[in-house]
């Protein structure tokens, strides 16, 4: 493995680990609502005692369900029983990439070498039906990436992402996992995610343990391999396909996108073909990724602002709760049509910190959609 990253951040205490797994299980909280509670109220701690009046104020029907710390120690426990750990977004041990993401997980459940979370690392993705000569190229270039310095990223699915993970063993490879780390899937790949873990890999995932993956959670750990790596490779997709999806977030990362050609009458090869003519990098052999990457590699790219518990802007903190003729203006701007949250302060000439807070109040009721790109809409079913 490469050199390293730089191990950058503050650590968790156990009781500030603890509040940020109830705050991010409790329901409507995902990783944009999180990180605007802990901007907003300071701490996890405090954020999880305001929940229920958040909701009401939001419109919310029914009580909003708040994970108890006895939910939060049995996780950790469960972790721990499986040789896994949780990094915070603030903490040494997490991704440097994937904590400059829009919207990243503010808790990884992790396990293997946790060195490799360090490392600069390249994704690489493609077909779960892979032909014989896609699956002999990604596990070429997943082993030249791998002794130039570079940890290999995919998702463990069959096809390309087995060939790349099998290829990077020895050098150093991260599983995204789109359920709990132990809910691996195919199962066919559970011995394969064993080596990975016992070996110079690790495996992560922002779902909980016993969590089997269902369709939609998919895309959530393809963000993960767009966000973990500097640049991503994809072999070979399908005109619709989840490498497709993980190649449009990586996109949307700043991230550098790069596709291998394949022929037009190979279905397995129109994604990738549209990718290139979207401006994807060709890519015929690892010097490509190399030479593009190259000039990217600065330790100063890694350097990263913690997240761990900080303090909000103290105005944040006194501000005075919205009253009802505010909240009106804000959920009258919105509709189903997603806007941008800088449209909404301008139409309705409210403050910002008002603003965010009425939208924190309409998520933990459910009442609100979020968006790629930040952007937001009403709740209409």
């Amino acid at each position: 493995m490469s050199e390293g990253a730089g191990r950058q951040g503050i650590a968790l205490s156990e009781r500030q680990k603890i509040a940020w797994l109830r705050l991010i299980r409790s329901d409507n909280v995902g990783p944009v609502t999180f990180r605007d509670l802990i901007n907003h109220f300071g701490t996890a701690e405090a954020a999880l005692e305001m929940l229920p009046e958040l909701s009401r104020r939001g419109g919310a029907v029914r009580s909003i369900r708040i994970a108890s710390h006895a939910d939060a120690e049995r996780e950790m426990e469960l972790a721990h029983r499986h040789g896994a750990a949780f990094v915070g977004i603030g903490e040494p041990d997490y991704p440097p990439f994937l904590r400059k993401i829009d919207g990243a997980p503010p808790l990884l459940a992790i396990k293997g070498n946790r060195a490799a979370a360090g490392d600069v690392a390249v994704g690489i993705v493609g077909s779960r039906n892979a032909s014989i000569a896609g699956a002999k190229f990604a596990g070429m270039l997943a082993r030249d990436l791998g002794a130039s310095g570079y940890v290999v990223v995919s998702g463990l699915a069959r096809g390309i992402d087995t060939a790349a993970h099998r290829a990077s063993l020895a050098t150093g490879t991260i599983a995204a996992l789109a359920g709990g780390l132990d809910q691996p899937y195919p199962p066919e790949n559970i011995g394969l995610l064993d080596e990975i873990t016992s070996g110079n890999g690790l495996a992560v995932s922002e779902m909980p343990f016993g969590w089997e993956p269902r369709a939609r959670d998919f895309p959530r750990r393809n963000r993960l391999i767009a966000g973990i790596g500097l640049g991503l490779v994809v072999v070979e997709a399908a005109s619709r396909s989840g490498s497709l999806i993980t190649a449009r977030n990586a996109a949307d990362f700043g991230r550098l996108v790069f596709a291998v050609p394949g022929s037009p009458l190979d279905p397995r090869a129109h994604g990738t073909n549209a990718l290139l003519k979207d401006g994807a990098i060709v890519t015929t052999d690892a010097s490509d990724v190399l030479e593009a990457l190259a000039p990217l590699r600065e330790p100063n790219l890694f350097h990263s602002h913690s997240h761990a518990d900080e303090p909000a802007a103290e105005h944040d903190h006194m501000a005075l709760p919205p009253d009802d003729s505010e909240r009106e203006r804000i959920a009258s701007a919105l509709g189903p049509t997603p806007v941008e949250i800088d449209e909404i302060i301008r139409h309705t000439e409210l403050a910002a910190a008002t603003v965010y807070l009425v939208l924190l109040e309409l998520d933990l009721a459910g009442r609100l959609h979020r968006h790629a790109g930040g952007l937001v809409s009403i709740a209409t079913d």
